[in-house]
């Protein structure tokens, strides 16, 4: 399996990936962002159908959408009163905008397989280089701001009062969570992504809950679900986004089990 350079540049991608989902996971259930990474996931899915039309790589038009409104319907959607109302209307204009574009392009049925459902075939080098680039900034920057960022998540009264400047960490992770986004669509597609950002995380905070143990089981977690759903995919010729998807689903049952069991001992 690994001579075949394609699965090796999804295995080296996946990993990056994981990693990253993982680290981001966990601020994005503690911040009660789930709701934000599905909206992000359909941005993302239009600036991939943009670059189709534009003749761009898919993630240069993810990042470039997402970045942009990330901040702008990370803020809007503060209120829960809102917040619904500001999905909805989100998500039908960037969905309306991505079947137009595919539409205006000569690759609508390929491309919009590849957004939605990822494309671990047509990995390129060059774009592993990039995920890792762009995986390494994510880490760097939650390393960088990580003890303001684990107070404000963990404890937002308390930041307040020690004065930690909850705009500016509030807008540096929506962004960090924008490039996540298109990063991890690369594998699993912008349809499934809020599974790698919020799945493994919300599965790790019933097994242990310190901050760091949580962030180490959550990138665990998707490690385990996007190398044993590249394995099962090859194996099968399966869309590997659907044993991914199986597989962190099966880790969330056994962990609200055990959940379960821990209470009831």
């Amino acid at each position: 399996m690994l001579t075949l350079s394609f699965m090796r540049h999804a295995f080296v991608a996946s990993t990056f990936i994981a990693i990253i989902s993982g680290i981001i996971g966990v601020f994005v259930v503690a911040r009660n962002l789930s709701f934000l990474t599905h909206t992000l996931s359909e941005i993302g899915f239009a600036g991939g159908a943009f670059a189709v039309f534009a003749g761009w790589p898919a993630l240069d038009g993810m990042l470039l959408f997402t970045m942009l409104s990330s901040v702008i319907v990370g803020q809007m959607s503060i209120k829960e009163s809102r917040r619904e109302a500001v999905i909805s209307a989100v998500s039908a204009l960037f969905i309306g905008l991505g079947i137009l574009f595919l539409s205006l392009s000569s690759q609508s049925a390929s491309s919009a397989t590849s957004i939605l459902f990822g494309s671990v075939v047509g990995i390129s080098m060059n774009e592993v280089w990039q995920l890792i680039g762009l995986s390494i900034l994510v880490f760097v920057v939650v390393l960088l701001m990580y003890r303001r960022l684990k107070f404000d998540s963990f404890d937002s009264i308390g930041a307040r009062v020690s004065g930690v400047n909850e705009m500016l960490v509030s807008v540096v992770f929506l962004l960090l969570l924008a490039l996540s986004v298109s990063v991890a669509a690369q594998i699993v597609g912008s349809l499934l992504i809020f599974i790698l950002l919020t799945l493994p995380a919300a599965s790790a905070k019933y097994f242990t809950h310190g901050v760091a143990r949580m962030i180490i089981l959550a990138i665990l977690f998707s490690l385990l679900g996007t190398w044993l759903g590249l394995l099962l995919g090859y194996l099968t010729d399966w869309p590997v986004s659907f044993f991914i998807a199986v597989i962190e689903v099966v880790i969330y049952l056994v962990a609200l089990a055990y959940s379960k069991f821990v209470e009831a001992d």
